[in-house]
């Protein structure tokens, strides 16, 4: 009974987190669009949201179909989870106002070279794979665990591929 609280209570805490982060990212969005910023790769965008939504979803029928006891190895996958939110929020703070759950292009900015990007050209999506892998994981929900980590490296295959060409654009 334990584990099933804390399941839906987890999946709720996640889907707020990725609420407020799209409500940072349209307040975002309206600025650098009345600042001259043009939407790239947007066909791919909506699979994005898909992909979380259904994420979340399967974790939580998975793990509630797996039943009440969380498994033995849950520290380990929790740890994980948790060890990549400050870059979530490094990344996240490093971009400031440019950051973005879209690719939009700023004519005339330069790329920030700041905080984890200092280091990584897209810190956020080592959160991203290290979260879809280890959060089913912390309620035993492996086979969603296994399912979306190849969606999502299939996903942003493409979108890093659209994000480096809005980039290499920018950058002339």
């Amino acid at each position: 009974m334990i584990a099933t609280a804390l399941l839906v209570l987890a999946v709720v805490l996640v889907a707020f987190q990725r609420l407020f982060e799209l409500v940072l990212a349209r307040r975002n969005e309206r600025r650098a669009r009345a600042r001259g910023a043009v939407e790239r790769g947007q066909r791919h965008y909506l699979s994005i949201v898909a992909l979380h939504t259904l994420w979340l979803v399967s974790t939580l029928v998975e793990g509630l179909l797996r039943g009440p006891e969380l498994p033995a190895f849950w520290p380990v996958p929790l740890a994980l989870f948790l060890l990549v939110q400050p870059l979530r929020y490094w990344a996240i703070f490093s971009l400031g106002e440019r950051w973005n759950t879209k690719i939009l292009v700023l004519p005339g900015e330069k790329p920030i070279r700041r905080g984890p990007y200092r280091y990584l050209d897209h810190p956020n999506y080592v959160v991203v794979v290290v979260e879809i892998l280890t959060f089913p994981l912390i309620f035993g929900a492996w086979i969603t665990a296994l399912i979306f980590t190849v969606l999502n490296a299939a996903i942003l295959s493409v979108r890093i591929r659209e994000e480096n060409r809005a980039l290499s654009e920018i950058s002339r």
